[in-house]
């Protein structure tokens, strides 16, 4: 019933907004990142989204006023940048102590048959996991080209990828978490790297895989293929 949204992000690689646009608020066919984000969450009706900001964060706030689903609190970092793991620290007090989702804001894609995120929901077992990602096939995912972020075994088991190699998976930006998962995480900036190796360490971080096409809008090159993906998803 609880969300988490990122976005305190600097966005330094939409160098042609930079000074002017906060990335989650870039337009992709007309529409600004964040709300993509938050019409999914509230579709899968998600009471309250807490959103961190940081970066040009007034403007974030101006356009998220007058949203009434999900209710939106800011986590305001203003002062200070707390990374992607202090900043959900930070937030905890407002998350509460159940399992939350946990969803960049300048992550877009195109759902297959069922929402996406009502699949990472079905998918969830507190019993089995500490946190379960959204994961995108890197040979299928628009304006990506890198090395992905996880091998995954047959029963959805995640390893995080070696300096070296070539994984076929790359972490969509949603994902569920637990306490658990954040369990000893310290105040303050950090990452949540070690969060991630510690629950793969135990055997606890699991992976779903996106149906549909994931679209990574990382520069502004690549803000027109997921334009283009978008028209034709709905031509």
């Amino acid at each position: 019933m609880k969300a988490m949204v990122l976005a305190a992000g600097l966005g330094t690689r939409m160098r042609a907004f930079n000074g002017q646009i906060p990335k989650p608020l870039v337009k992709v066919g007309g529409k600004p990142l964040i709300d993509y984000v938050l019409d999914r969450l509230a579709e899968q009706g998600v009471e309250r989204a807490v959103v961190n900001v940081h970066h040009l964060a007034d403007q974030i706030e101006r356009h998220l006023a007058a949203r009434q689903r999900p209710k939106i609190v800011l986590s305001d970092e203003r002062r200070e940048l707390l990374g992607t793991g202090g900043g959900v620290v930070k937030a905890l007090p407002e998350l509460g102590t159940a399992p939350f989702f946990h969803i960049n804001s300048d992550t877009i894609w195109i759902d297959g048959v069922k929402p996406n995120l009502g699949r990472l929901a079905a998918a969830f077992d507190p019993a089995r996991m500490d946190a379960l990602l959204l994961l995108a096939p890197t040979a299928t995912s628009i304006g990506y080209g890198g090395r992905g972020d996880f091998s995954m075994a047959p029963d959805g088991q995640l390893t995080r990828r070696g300096e070296r190699e070539v994984v076929p998976f790359v972490y969509a930006g949603a994902a569920i978490l637990t306490s658990a998962f954040l369990a000893g995480a310290p105040a303050g900036p950090s990452s949540m790297s070690p969060m991630f190796d510690r629950a793969g360490d135990a055997g606890r971080l699991y992976g779903l895989r996106l149906e549909g096409v994931w679209m990574h809008v990382g520069t502004p090159d690549a803000i027109k293929a997921a334009e283009e993906a978008i028209l034709e998803s709905v031509a």
